[in-house]
């Protein structure tokens, strides 16, 4: 058999249905109920009354929220029926009252609607009619007129209605009758009239007894035995000094206080004169809080005044003399309310938990409150602590909701102890508080936050592959999953490499390993951006950028760039004159250093010299000078190792041999360099040849460069001036004399050369000893005006060029 769901429309029809079901409910719900049935017994249909199939009671949270302590009645929500919690005694719970009714409320969890409910107990006649004394004696004198009315202590029936006492009867007696007068404050009061005369001679008591019977069914009734003694004639009775007395003392007046005393007289003489008190018709619960003295007719309270039980405390007390008359007066003693009584806080519903987003509005109690007292005392008003994102809202019968204001902070605040404090308005005014702890459970509206906005970190390049070089931390203020951080790298390349090839980092931790061995010559900076995310749902993240700094190390060893050896397996050498003067320029070490700041500082020295104080080597620069004059007995060849170091830890150098030759000219270099050779190796003569033809060679070529020079200067001075000074600058400044394996070198120095027709007679003039680029000889040559234009042409250049005869 199918299942028939209803469509839109009809649920839509049944949303209507209920809320107007619900607001049809608003007044309370009615029933009634007999006391001391079974417990268990069925009340009503809550869920009928309610508009619920009996499955919906547990789905939409239906229970019962009483301010009693005891509860009454219990909710099946299984079947929806409201039964009976025990048996329930309406004399124990309502005493009196004309009707007993016991209210509560029906509370719908699901959308926090009070409905009030309000069950009345049905008296049964469980009590039977009782007097306060079983026996009654009362003495009458003989002389009592016939009419006389004798007032009668009338039953007590705890039951109401019909089930109270209803009548009362005498045993038939010749003397006395009975007639029950309708009380002006309700009870019935049975009074008992002399019909005839007495005579103690013929009778001196007479045994009477009075029934009381209630108007149930069956009918229970009590007997009160009364004694009559007839006793010798007094003619006067005592008398109360009032007819009524009233008196008002606070609930809280002390034990053993004298409240009032009550005085009656009597003119008799002797024994008929002797008047004693005692309490008539009182409440058996009355009787153990006052205390009357007989003889004084002092009342004072043995028990604490109760106001929130007995508002006034009714009582009759009667004045008897000896001989048995008596009279009678009320007392009343009003009750007057203190406020001895704090407001009590019952919690319906609590919340322990709520979201940080919860929107304003959100219920995290319903209580209610109650206080005992009554008039001003019982006025209440409920506070909240300043400065909470809460307050309360007064519902129904002293209902309370405790609503958020606005949304909450788990960040700022997660824990609330939210006090809620009830003041009575008594003097002094009572209070009494009730606490509310709240957890704010965590969202995920806090992404990473790094403690920096950017981060720097110096690595030394060679570092090790593997080593931790840096660590970065984010903190999520959240908790749980939401604060969980796990870190990672933003993707980009470098040099044409992924990222990921250089550096990689612990996701859980935020430490960074290099992957690679950084080279500072290489690149000196790697900029990444570090990405930290949490792990709430949806995931937030920040990034965080981080510039590793590559510190450089003494990797790399000075490089000497000046003088290059020859590639071909020969020496360089060095020209020097023999007429050098102290602090002459021989040559100059060019060194450099692919390393950075203290590892590129180079400092020079001459580790090794085959003339030792002959030359020496600038710290800083580099420069290869004489230290001293060069003398006949110095060799023409000079040896020098020259060092090259740098200020790294540890520091790292290089060497260079430079070979120095001793001449005044070129030829005479040659020729020195050759006998210098000859014994050594005669088979270099034919090399020796070949050299001297390439001199030559680059003589003839010099020679016709000069002349094709001179040609366009002529003609430009015949054109313009504005030529003047133009210098030639392409002209190789490599050039190379090589002898026997020896190298020359001769493009840092600027000489000056004479040539004549006879190539025998042609000279190179080495320069002065303060001029570090030109040569000059001691010797003039008689054919240098021969050439005179060439040589001024010459002297305008910054540079010259070499000339080897040929």
């Amino acid at each position: 058999m199918g299942i028939h769901l209803p469509g839109r429309r009809e649920l839509t029809l049944l949303c209507l249905l209920w809320g107007l079901l619900l607001g049809a409910r608003a007044e309370k719900i009615r029933y009634s109920v007999p006391e001391e049935t079974d417990k268990g017994s069925f009340v009503g249909n809550i869920a009928k009354d309610l508009g619920l199939e009996p499955q919906e009671l547990a789905e939409r949270g239906v229970r019962i929220v009483s301010r009693g302590k005891t509860p009454f009645f219990a909710l099946n929500l299984r079947s929806g029926r409201l039964v009976t919690a025990g048996r329930i005694d309406r004399e124990e719970l309502c005493a009196q009252s004309a009707r007993c009714l016991v209210n509560f409320n029906i509370l719908l969890q699901e959308n926090m609607k009070l409905f009030p409910v309000e069950v009345e107990i049905i008296d049964i006649n469980d009590h039977t009619p009782q007097f306060q004394l079983a026996e009654l004696e009362v003495k009458m004198n003989e002389i009592t007129n016939v009419g006389t009315r004798i007032p009668l202590p009338f039953g007590q029936d705890l039951d109401v209605g019909m089930n109270s006492l209803q009548s009362y009867q005498l045993s038939p007696n010749p003397h006395f009758s009975l007639d029950v007068q309708q009380g002006a404050d309700g009870p019935l009061q049975p009074e008992m009239v002399l019909q005839s005369p007495l005579d103690r001679e013929k009778e001196a008591v007479h045994h009477l007894v009075l029934t009381a019977s209630d108007g149930g069914d069956p009918v229970r009734s009590g007997t009160l035995h009364i004694r009559v003694q007839v006793v010798d004639a007094n003619d006067n009775p005592p008398a109360f000094a009032q007819a009524q007395y009233h008196i008002s003392v606070p609930e809280n007046v002390p034990l053993g206080t004298r409240l009032l005393i009550v005085n009656a007289t009597d003119p008799d003489e002797g024994v008929n004169g002797e008047v004693t008190y005692s309490f008539h018709n009182i409440d058996h619960k009355m009787a153990q809080i006052f205390q009357l003295d007989s003889h004084t007719g002092e009342i004072v309270n043995k028990e604490p005044l109760d106001f929130e039980e007995y508002e006034v405390y009714p009582m009759e007390i009667q004045a008897q003399d000896g001989a048995g008359l008596m009279a009678r007066a009320k007392v009343l003693v009003t009750v007057l309310d203190v406020n001895d009584n704090a407001p009590e806080m019952t919690m319906t519903s609590v919340t322990s938990s709520v979201p940080e987003d919860a929107p304003p509005g959100t219920m995290i109690a319903l209580f209610n409150v109650h206080d005992k007292d009554s008039g001003q005392n019982a006025f209440l008003q409920c506070s909240l602590p300043q400065d909470l994102p809460f307050k309360l809202e007064r519902s129904v019968d002293n209902y309370y909701r405790l609503v958020t204001t606005k949304p909450l902070d788990r960040e700022q605040i997660s824990l609330y102890n939210i006090s809620v404090t009830a003041n009575d308005e008594g003097n002094p005014p009572l209070s009494s508080n009730a606490q509310v702890l709240l957890q704010v459970t965590d969202i995920n509206d806090n992404p990473p936050a790094f403690l920096q906005t950017s981060y720097s970190a110096y690595i030394p390049e060679n570092n090790l592959r593997g080593a931790s070089i840096f660590s970065v931390m984010a903190h999520d203020p959240d908790s749980g999953d939401n604060a969980h951080v796990t870190y990672s790298l933003v993707e980009q390349t470098i040099q044409e490499a992924p990222l990921s090839s250089y550096v990689s980092i612990n996701a859980d931790t935020g430490v960074l390993y290099a992957l690679s061995s950084f080279d500072y010559e290489q690149f000196r900076a790697l900029h990444l951006w570090v990405a930290a995310s949490d792990s709430g749902d949806p995931s937030l993240s920040s990034n965080v950028s981080l510039s590793l700094l590559v510190l450089d190390q003494n990797d790399n060893a000075p490089e000497i760039l000046y003088p290059t050896l020859p590639t071909d397996g020969s020496t360089g050498v060095e020209l020097a004159p023999r007429s050098a003067e102290p602090g002459y320029l021989v040559t100059k070490v060019v060194a450099v250093d692919r390393d950075s700041g203290q590892n590129a500082w180079l400092s020079y020295r001459l580790l090794k010299a085959s003339e030792p104080g002959l030359f020496a080597v600038g710290v800083h620069t580099g420069e290869v000078r004489t230290a001293r004059a060069l003398q006949d007995r110095d060799a023409l060849k000079q040896s020098l190792v020259v060092a090259v170091q740098d200020h790294g830890q540890p520091p790292l150098s290089a060497t260079i041999t430079l070979t120095v030759a001793v001449a005044d000219s070129i030829p005479e270099v040659l020729a020195d360099l050759d006998s210098i050779k000859a014994p050594a190796d005669p088979d270099d003569s034919g090399l020796t040849l070949y050299l001297v033809v390439a001199v030559a060679v680059v003589s003839c070529v010099f020679l016709a460069f000069v002349i094709v020079l001179t040609a366009l200067r002529l003609h430009r001075w015949h054109k313009s001036r504005l030529l003047r000074g133009r210098g030639m600058a392409d002209v190789s400044a490599s050039h190379f004399v090589d002898v026997d394996g020896v190298r020359a070198f001769l493009q840092t120095y600027s000489h000056e050369v004479s040539l004549t027709a006879d190539s025998q007679r042609s000279h190179l003039i080495f320069p002065q000893p303060n001029y570090a680029d030109t040569l000059i000889s001691h010797d003039t040559c008689e054919d240098r005006d021969l050439l005179s234009a060439p040589q001024s042409l010459l002297e305008d250049k910054k540079e010259t060029f070499p000339q080897v005869n040929s």
